[in-house]
């Protein structure tokens, strides 16, 4: 077993085994001893060349016994019988029979392991019966067959304690796997939440140093005075985007229990947002229908977004410097439309255009997360970015997370 990074993994239980040749050797022990053993009965000891050979044969049988439990189990029975047709009961081979029951019952069903036992434990019994006279009860016919009963529970708790080790080993590497698959699934998301984070806290302030920055080479020489007031412009996009990546920084480095979650801007700050990209020299028509106040939660922040992306987007790849937005407020839901017009000719089409930029693909995810729906693509002589976002409860519980997790940022066809 390998872990996703390729490592190997080391079993959650290791289990000991015990070397083949040893088991097979204890058992050969086992066998010659009880068969020459100096027992009191007279029944228990082999007597003439061919009884003896029957019972050492089981010594060359029990070591296929893991390969082939049931047949290694059917020929040492038929050596019991033979044993007792020439005078002995045997014990060694009767050893070596619940040597063989253990093994079948430590690698074949319960079920299987039943009939087994129970057909070797009257194939005992009746195989004996002649050797101590007929007598049902007698007391080794008696202990032979309780050993095979023994042996055959041993077996089975073998197994059973096997299985469980599996099952248990084979969890814990399941839920190890799926720990992996959780811890990386959460890396994914949380890389992902960080770019957008980024995106939106620097994304519009280098928009409006950059157009601000234009501006001031431009003019400082015929207008000193405007190329003056880009510059404070610039001076003060520069605090602000240093200090949203301060803030950005400080909760990276923070734990969730250690630090408040930053405010969250909202349409409550619209006018703040309108007014930043007028100083950047773009002119804003805005109209409010509704009541800005009845949308909070995630929807806010991401209305919010859409205004902002919409006017970075406008601000940085449109026509005359001008764009209007429009959001519309009712009991069910918030509309933002934000329309700009564009260059007319064009040598060769734009291909962020065509694909987009991480700015509106950023958009559409944090729009969905509250269960949101966004347009985007050409009106005739403009852009228009359009949003639909519920109001509900509903819909701001299924988008908290995506409030502080996910962002729309700007500059979307950047």
């Amino acid at each position: 077993m390998t872990t996703t990074d390729g490592r190997r993994r080391e079993p959650a239980y290791p289990r000991p085994r015990v070397p083949w040749w040893l088991g097979d050797t204890l058992a050969a022990l086992l066998v010659v001893g009880a068969a020459f053993a100096p027992f009191p009965v007279a029944e228990f000891r082999p007597t003439g060349g061919l009884a003896v050979a029957v019972v050492l044969a089981p010594v060359f049988l029990l070591p296929f016994r893991r390969r082939s439990p049931i047949p290694v189990l059917a020929a040492i029975v038929v050596l019991f019988g033979a044993g007792t047709l020439l005078g002995t009961l045997a014990p060694g081979v009767v050893l070596a029979t619940g040597i063989a029951v253990f093994a079948v019952a430590a690698r074949t069903p319960r079920r299987r392991t039943i009939v087994v036992t129970v057909g070797t434990a009257l194939a005992v019994l009746l195989l004996g019966l002649p050797a101590v006279g007929g007598r049902v009860f007698d007391l080794p016919v008696v202990q032979f067959t309780l050993l095979i009963a023994f042996a055959a529970a041993a077996g089975d708790a073998s197994r059973s304690r096997r299985e469980y080790i599996e099952a248990v080993t084979e969890r814990a590497e399941r839920a190890e796997r799926t720990r992996e698959a959780e811890a990386s699934r959460r890396v994914a998301e949380e890389r992902l939440r960080i770019a957008r984070d980024l995106h939106d806290a620097v994304a519009h302030q280098i928009s409006v140093i950059s157009l601000n920055a234009g501006v001031a080479s431009s003019a400082i020489e015929t207008r000193p005075e405007k190329a003056v007031t880009a510059l404070a412009t610039i001076r003060r996009a520069s605090r602000t985007v240093l200090g949203e990546i301060g803030d950005l920084l400080e909760v990276l480095r923070a734990g969730d229990s250690d630090r408040a979650p930053s405010p969250q801007p909202g349409l409550a700050r619209l006018d703040e947002l309108v007014a930043g990209f007028a100083d950047a020299g773009l002119v804003v028509g805005t109209r409010v229908e509704g009541p800005l106040a009845s949308v909070t939660g995630a929807a806010d922040l991401v209305a919010y977004r859409v205004v902002q992306e919409g006017l970075t987007n406008a601000s940085k790849h449109g026509a005359e410097h001008r764009a209007h937005v429009l959001v519309a407020v009712d009991e069910h839901e918030v509309s933002i439309v934000v329309t700009n017009p564009v260059p007319v000719v064009r040598a060769e089409p734009d291909p962020d255009d065509v694909r987009g930029g991480h700015g509106l693909l950023g958009l559409r995810e944090r729009v969905a997360s509250v269960r949101g729906v966004v347009e985007t693509g050409p009106t005739p002589g403009g852009f228009r970015l359009a949003a639909v976002l519920p109001v509900t409860r509903a819909a701001d519980g299924a988008g908290s997370s995506g409030s502080s997790g996910s962002s729309g940022g700007t500059g979307g066809l950047s």
